[in-house]
């Protein structure tokens, strides 16, 4: 059986140095900056990020070059059998839409398989471990595919927002409602189970919010995954910028779910960049077999 390479996308979390040393390629995501273009871990950095993003710069996310892509593809096949490439969820970003098109034409058609598994930031990190493990036990490209497609629904996230500004400023509020939002100091929480960023409920206070994440993270262990004590998930955490507020967060985490090991990674920045610094995630995925 041909050998297998992996490739993910910087919205994995997966920065180019880890990307190095777990043996994986990573397309770095572009973003424009007022109007000038820039690359994630290249020239933009988390801190950079932040910095621009508070200061009301004009940030578009963006998906990537199709030409940088399919020229990583071409390189890589050099040496390589058959490629998996693990972008972002389908419903967040017509990246996924744009690699899987081209994968159906030569010279890519039954080379290059690209995984719509509905994953982002931490889940998709998870994904990206599984294709590595099962590329190792000799799992063919299309094998890889089949079995991330299978266990896509298999993974829950739960977003606490600080502020609701950048959800205002993207129009996916309005400004009515975040004004209301802001007065009475509440913290949204959203959900993403599959394709997009829902609405999941409203907590008066930071507190209360991490509270539901938590208790809405184990009725999901019991009832959607049948693992109440958590021994078939995986567990994370991500965040944006405030890396202080996140420790505390995974020690109530750590209280709550003991004995699990916990992954806590910086929230994606094309996720970040709508919903701004401050927030906390608390995601899970179900382990699969290799």
């Amino acid at each position: 059986m041909g050998k297998v390479a992996i490739i993910t996308d910087s919205n994995s979390g997966i920065t180019l140095k880890e990307g190095e040393s777990l043996g994986v390629r990573v397309v770095p995501m572009p973003f424009y900056i007022d109007g000038k273009l820039y690359y994630e871990d290249i020239d933009l950095t988390q801190e950079q990020f932040y910095e621009l993003l508070t200061s009301g710069a004009d940030i578009k996310t963006s998906m990537p070059i199709i030409g940088e892509l399919t020229a990583m593809w071409d390189e890589l096949l050099k040496t390589w059998d058959e490629l998996v490439y693990i972008p972002m969820s389908s419903g967040l970003s017509g990246s996924c839409q744009a690699a899987a098109m081209m994968a159906r034409d030569y010279p890519y058609h039954g080379k290059v398989h690209v995984v719509d598994n509905q994953r982002i930031s931490v889940t998709q990190r998870q994904s990206v471990i599984d294709a590595i493990e099962l590329a190792r036990n000799g799992r063919s490209g299309s094998d890889i595919k089949m079995i991330l497609e299978e266990n896509k629904f298999q993974s829950s996230i739960y977003i606490m927002l600080d502020t609701l500004y950048y959800l205002k400023k993207g129009g996916r509020i309005t400004p009515a409602a975040a004004a209301i939002g802001t007065v009475l100091g509440l913290k949204p929480v959203l959900q993403i189970q599959g394709e997009k960023l829902d609405a999941f409920a409203k907590a008066r206070n930071v507190k209360s919010a991490k509270r539901i994440m938590i208790e809405q993270m184990k009725k999901d262990f019991t009832g959607r995954f049948h693992s109440p004590q958590g021994s078939t998930m995986h567990l994370e955490i991500a965040y944006t910028k405030d890396l202080v507020t996140a420790e505390e967060f995974r020690e109530q985490v750590v209280c709550n779910f003991p004995g699990m090991d916990i992954v806590m990674q910086p929230l994606s920045l094309s996720v970040s960049c709508h919903i701004g610094p401050g927030a906390l995630a608390l995601a899970c995925s179900k382990q699969i077999g290799y």
